[in-house]
């Protein structure tokens, strides 16, 4: 027996073939009955492991800190006893601008314990930001009661910046500048088990419980309604796939922002649904953050891990360098799973290497594919895949739709994991559904094995990202992406695929400036980014990459003849990149027009030309 078929259930799908070219697929085991909300986890767990750890995170003396599932039943209904005073419902939410913290899951369980909706707004729009806009269409679209904040002082200018708002400010700092603040100790003072016992009972699957937010990464981000019925098929397919979850409950450490789906619902979801223990890390794959996730990671030793492909760039790294991280870190781990984008091959390897000297079996490097609209699971690899990119199949009670688009098929989902629709949108939802109900959710994919079709779905890129070369040419831009990112590294962090009517690919490179230190050890350590992306060793390594993609001979469409080494990091605001560290390829290229046209100037000295092109 294998390890990928100990851990999940039998890989099974359904085909159907229409004469139109359509194909229909869907699980052939029907999907069990989910919880009725939520909250009827903690409610089962507080009963069933009432002294298990749930949440923990990092004190103020380092250590970790958090409550069991009986002490976090009690706060939570104590915090909704006092929602509960302060009229609220979909049309007054509760709003989050935290990160991820054990207040900020105690909040959002309340509110979702009474049916009052939530809605988490990425940090971002209000740390990182300069002028609030996002943030304020946010609060525009969602009119929220209630506003928390971690930090008062942190979060004081996006708070001057919403101040007109009609609604209460809690916040979980200490520190309070001036009146109309409510500490959040406030919320956990009073408890009318009656009230809330009643409110919970009326709550049912069709209750709103979130609002959430896409990256807006073309035009203000739209409010995607979350039910409770969303969040509790996607955890009751998740136990059908993973069985060994039943028997073996999750123990995790995460820091993907509960603002977003991925972490938000179902790793978080993941955790409570099944009785586990979440780790919440607050390092992120970024410089000066990645030490604390690696910290963490030599405490607590994962049975499941969670990342994007930014940070499993970083951890191979770490692993590569510390023996005993890499002991610890594979001591108990089940699967290993990426999302947010493909894993890039180099990493793939590498973590089946490292699990295989370490402990002397290759790990389960694993996948999954939906949306916010979905919430997110729609398709699950729940095999060992020969590749990175495969996102397996449709999930227990939902069924994919591909349709012919041009030389892809494009993907559509119907099932009871997507969503009614955008909030106050109503134009906005029927544009994004077709005829027989399916969401169009603007993805393409491709079968791994046309002929054995159990073997799961390759994701084949953004429908709207791929463009055609001036030769008439198709790019498929998400699977060169990945290979071009491979093959340029350690430079290259990320990559924008360019080109449209153009005769030629091109790389706009956003590098892993301390790979590319290391490769240009003479500049000193703190030299600036233009001198060590001038270095000839760094662009040298550029050089071999794309020379290396030639060489695979798939033709033009299968190669960049230049690239251009980027000294700005995507931003927020423009809507480049969401805090997860998802690239978006057309906001990128929208706003950095400049660059795209200097990256096909020849005497632009920046740019790397591949020799001959």
């Amino acid at each position: 027996m294998t390890e990928s078929s100990r851990l999940f259930a039998p890989p099974e799908v359904v085909l159907e073939r229409r004469t139109d070219g359509t194909i229909r697929l869907s699980c052939p085991k029907p999907l069990g009955t989910p919880a009725r909300v939520v909250g009827a986890w903690l409610e089962h767990w507080a009963e069933a492991a009432p002294d298990r750890l749930f949440l923990q995170e990092r004190g103020p003396d380092g250590a970790w800190t958090g409550p069991t599932y009986a002490e976090a039943r009690d706060r939570v209904g104590r915090i909704a006893t006092w929602l509960l005073q302060h009229d609220l419902s979909a049309d007054r939410p509760v709003a989050i601008l935290s990160d991820n913290s054990v207040e900020h899951a105690l909040l959002c369980l309340a509110a979702l314990q009474v049916g009052i909706p939530v809605a988490p707004v990425s940090p971002a729009y209000s740390t990182q930001s300069r002028d609030f806009a996002k943030l304020k269409s946010i609060l525009d679209q969602a009119q929220p009661g209630v506003i928390y904040v971690a930090d008062h002082v942190r979060y004081g200018p996006a708070l001057a910046a919403i101040r007109d708002r009609d609604a209460v400010v809690v916040s979980g700092s200490e520190r309070h500048a001036g009146t109309g603040v409510v500490p959040f100790g406030e919320l956990t003072r009073e408890l009318d088990h009656a009230a809330v016992a009643r409110r919970f009972l009326a709550t049912g699957p069709d209750s709103i419980a979130k609002f959430l937010f896409t990256s807006g990464s073309t035009g203000s981000p739209k409010a995607v309604i979350n039910t409770q019925a969303m969040l509790t098929a996607n955890q009751q397919a998740r136990g059908e796939l993973w069985p060994f979850l039943a028997t073996d409950p999750p123990i995790i450490v995460d820091w993907l922002p509960w603002s977003h789906t991925f972490g938000g619902n179902h790793n978080f979801n993941l955790v409570l649904c099944h009785g586990g223990t979440l780790y919440i890390d607050g390092g992120r794959p970024a410089p000066g953050l990645f030490e604390q996730t690696v910290a963490n990671l030599k405490s607590i030793a994962p049975t499941v891990y969670f990342n994007v492909p930014r940070g499993y760039d970083m951890l191979v790294a770490a692993l590569r360098a510390d023996p005993d991280l890499r002991r610890h870190f594979f001591s108990r781990l089940q699967v290993v799973f990426y999302a947010a984008a493909a894993l890039p091959p180099n990493l793939w390897d590498a973590l089946t290497a490292l699990a295989l000297e370490t402990v002397g079996t290759p790990v389960v490097v694993t996948s999954a594919w939906g949306s916010t609209e979905t919430a997110p699971l729609a398709a699950d690899c729940y095999f060992q895949a020969s590749q990175s990119g495969v996102i397996g199949l449709p999930v227990p009670g939902t069924t994919l739709k591909l349709v012919p688009n041009g030389e892809k098929l494009e993907v559509r989902v119907r099932g009871p994991n997507v969503t009614p629709g955008y909030w106050r949108r109503p134009d906005l939802t029927a544009a994004h559904f077709d005829d027989e109900g399916f969401y169009r959710i603007g993805d393409a994919v491709r079968f791994v094995d046309p002929d054995r079709p159990e073997r799961g779905l390759l994701f084949d890129g953004r429908v709207a990202e791929d463009f055609k070369l001036d030769s008439g040419t198709w790019v498929n831009v998400g699977m060169l992406r990945v290979k071009a990112i491979a093959a340029l590294a350690p430079v290259a962090q990320d990559i924008v695929v360019a080109g449209h009517d153009r005769p030629a690919i091109g790389f706009l490179v956003f590098p892993n400036l301390a790979a590319c230190r290391q490769l240009a050890p003479a500049l000193a350590p703190d030299a600036p980014i233009d001198a060590v992306l001038a270095d000839p060793a760094v662009r040298a390594a550029v050089s071999r990459g794309l020379a290396s993609l030639r060489a695979e001979g798939l033709g033009t469409s299968g190669y960049g003849t230049r690239a251009l080494l980027l000294t700005e990091p995507p931003s927020i605001d423009q809507g480049e990149i969401t805090d997860k560290g998802y690239l978006n390829q057309r906001a990128v290229l929208t706003a950095r027009a400049e660059l795209v046209t200097a990256l096909y100037r020849d005497d632009d000295p920046r740019v790397v030309v591949l020799g001959g092109a």
